[in-house]
């Protein structure tokens, strides 16, 4: 017994020929049957170029068009004729014109021959099918489907509603019970020809014309009324998108489909010659008596998949950018946010970039330019300091800048006088590392001796817009890590503060405290606060902070708490 080919084409006829020429070089009768969309020339120079080649014909042409009955019926045409022409064939292989063999055929023939009464194809009901794309899954069996769903989309979604809403049904054939899976299946001959010859296929056939995608459900339901035995799975590699579109294999691919041990591949492009000529002109070899296994390169789709639906940590693509509450992070790296550290120490970036042997950014959101380390106007991948580029979209500015620089940790500054919009997206972001020193920004005022009344309208913006950050940098749903010291803990023990700084940076840095930097002259600073109470504005994100010298004096009388550097 030998094996027939089913082969459906409507494109890349050059193509097409060339993969019906290696099934009939290998003994197998094939039936070709051209899209009647296809010009009549075209196809008459196809059908000519063919017409020496052995055991190939031609069938009655339907018009195919994705999602409509004239796949079955091309199908059923193509069927019947192999049947009636070549009674040796054991089991019939239904192939399109973008497939390929990956393996020789005497392989897949002697593969077949040993399982001679089974039927491959994937057949599964519509509760068990997780694949369905569009909604329509035991719909598209009890609705009616009369318009093209891609040349009439605007009727086709028109009148499903209209059914839907109404609550229109049909009624399925009591024999049958709906199954669905791949179009590309191999059935043996007693299997397809119980279904060609079924006494109640016109009444099926009705039925199955005002279903949506028969050529999905129509072999995949009858062949559970005739089979002996089914396996339902494809003998062809065939893989999908989330969106339902077929994956393109490309000369890339090749060691991939030869991975798979798949007797034939679909959907190749049609340019792919290296594969064609790898495949095609591959001679044949002793039997190989491997399974076929797509699930070999099942995780590398699964990746594909994964990448081209959910996108990479921290790039978004031109086409469209990521929802706003996505799982995956905004951005691409780990990264560190100080907020009230340079306001509190001398020269702090500079103490922090020698310490770690790294790049120490200053406040990256100042209303007047982005302070780059080193003073630099232009930084890795052309983003530029200029405060107006980047508060044009904060989000995206930090998200190239951590993409850019990969492999070298971010640190920068941040506090309440900087852009806050940026906050949102820090605090849904796991790479997020953010330590703040409630109230620091309150010493450069301090320091700045401007006139009183100037400094307590500034004080009071500045700690209303810090108040607000640390409320919405303590939610629960937080994905940044985040520590918090009011100023007055941090000044009492910086040690550990800083050393939870150094340590975010890992080996790449110092992970040890060997020097401190320099903290800033604060004589008089309880003083300039308690002022700011006495003029009506409670400053109180700076802890409980000594006011006179004589507490000032008491406390360092104490003996001083023990720290270990290591």
């Amino acid at each position: 017994m030998s094996v027939g080919v089913v082969m459906l084409v409507h494109t890349a006829l050059v193509r097409a020929e060339q993969v019906v020429r290696h099934w009939a070089d290998a003994g197998c009768p094939v039936v070709v049957h051209v899209d009647k969309r296809v010009p009549q020339d075209t196809y008459a120079a196809f059908e000519s170029a063919l017409a020496a080649v052995p055991n190939v014909s031609f069938c009655t042409r339907y018009r195919c068009e994705w999602g409509t009955w004239g796949i079955v019926a091309a199908t059923q045409a193509a069927a019947g004729h192999l049947l009636a022409q070549h009674p040796d064939v054991g089991h019939v292989y239904l192939a399109s014109g973008a497939c390929l063999p990956l393996r020789p055929v005497n392989e897949l023939v002697a593969y077949l021959a040993a399982r001679a009464q089974t039927d491959f194809i994937e057949s599964a009901t519509t509760s068990d099918v997780p694949w369905t794309i569009g909604g329509l899954d035991a719909e598209r069996f009890t609705l009616w489907f009369p318009f093209s769903w891609k040349r009439q989309r605007f009727l086709f979604d028109r009148y499903v509603a209209l059914q839907q809403r109404l609550g229109l049904k049909r009624r399925v054939p009591a024999e049958l019970r709906p199954h669905m899976g791949s179009q590309w299946w191999c059935l043996t001959r007693n299997t397809l020809s119980a279904i060609l010859n079924d006494p109640n296929r016109a009444r099926f056939d009705r039925y199955f014309k005002r279903v949506w995608i028969p050529d999905e459900s129509y072999f995949q339901t009858l062949a559970r009324l005739h089979a002996v035995r089914i396996e339902s799975r494809s003998l062809t590699l065939s893989k999908f998108d989330f969106q339902g579109k077929p994956h393109i294999f490309y000369d890339d691919h090749l060691q991939l489909l030869r991975r798979s041990d798949c007797f034939v591949a679909r959907k190749i492009w049609p340019r792919a010659d290296g594969l064609y000529d790898a495949f095609l002109a591959e001679p044949a070899r002793a039997l190989a008596k491997k399974e076929p296994s797509p699930g070999k390169i099942d995780r590398i789709f699964s990746k594909a998949l994964e990448r081209r639906a959910r996108g990479r940590a921290g790039l978004c693509m031109q086409s469209r950018f990521p929802a706003k509450n996505r799982d995956i992070a905004p951005t691409a790296a780990p990264y560190s946010v100080l907020h009230g550290f340079s306001e509190l120490f001398e020269d702090f970036e500079g103490w922090l970039s020698k310490t770690i042997h790294g790049r120490v950014h200053g406040h990256l959101f100042a209303p007047d330019q982005a302070h780059f380390a080193d003073g630099e106007a232009i930084i890795n991948g052309a983003l530029s300091n200029n405060a107006v580029l980047r508060d044009y979209n904060p989000n995206s500015f930090l998200r190239n800048l951590i993409w850019n620089t990969r492999g070298m940790r971010q640190c920068f500054q941040f506090g309440p006088g900087d852009n806050q919009a940026i906050t949102e997206m820090m605090m849904r972001d796991p790479n997020a590392h953010i330590c703040v020193i409630s109230g620091a920004w309150a010493v450069p005022l301090f320091r700045s001796n401007a006139n009183f009344a100037d400094l307590r309208r500034t004080a009071a913006g500045l700690q209303r817009v810090e108040s607000v950050h640390l409320d919405r940098l303590r939610k629960p749903s937080v994905k940044a890590r985040v520590r918090i010291w009011t100023m007055t803990d941090f000044i009492e023990a910086p040690m550990e503060p800083l050393q939870t700084v150094l340590e975010q940076f890992g080996p790449q840095g110092q992970s040890r405290l060997s020097e401190v930097p320099r903290m800033v002259d604060l004589d008089g600073f309880g003083q300039f606060l308690q002022n700011l109470k006495n003029q009506g504005m409670h400053p109180y994100l700076m802890g409980d902070f000594p006011v006179d010298s004589t507490a000032e004096q008491h406390d360092q009388d104490k003996p001083p708490k023990p720290y270990l550097i290591r």
